[in-house]
């Protein structure tokens, strides 16, 4: 069954955040742009609304979290190397990000992570399906 994802994150600033994420060589569907929202698109199947904080709100009762005190989630993404791992995180680094946690090995699994302009956590994961160890349980 084919599936698509939209994760809905909400920013303080929809220009400066399509600028970041433009950085790190993502596109957005024009479609679905407009002054509150955008669709960044990480591939065919899996896409990040990116919206106002303000249009986000019509979306729920509960409180939006600001994402530089507390997490909300954790999005990861899959990377065909540690080097693409590590060329990601440099370009956010680059496009304003902060690194909260240095890159770990596990030798079958290598992942980084940035937090981007508005606190959201990002995790790119480059995993050797060959090597991972059978489960012990």
């Amino acid at each position: 069954m084919a599936t698509q994802i939209f994760v809905n994150l909400a920013v303080s600033d929809l220009n400066r955040s399509v600028e970041f994420f433009t950085k790190l060589g993502y596109t957005f569907n024009p479609k679905f742009t407009d002054e509150k929202a955008t669709c960044m698109i990480i591939s065919d199947t899996i896409y990040v609304m990116l919206l106002t904080r303000t249009f986000f709100q019509t979306f729920t009762e509960k409180e939006i979290i600001d994402a530089h005190k507390a997490i909300e989630t954790s999005i990861a993404i899959s990377a065909e190397s540690k080097d693409e791992v590590n060329a990601m995180v440099d370009k956010a680094v680059a496009a304003g990000a902060t690194v909260p946690n240095p890159a770990s090995d596990y030798g079958f699994m290598y992942q980084h992570s940035f937090d981007d302009l508005d606190g959201h956590h990002w995790e790119y994961v480059w995993m050797d399906p060959n090597g991972v160890p059978e489960h012990q349980g």
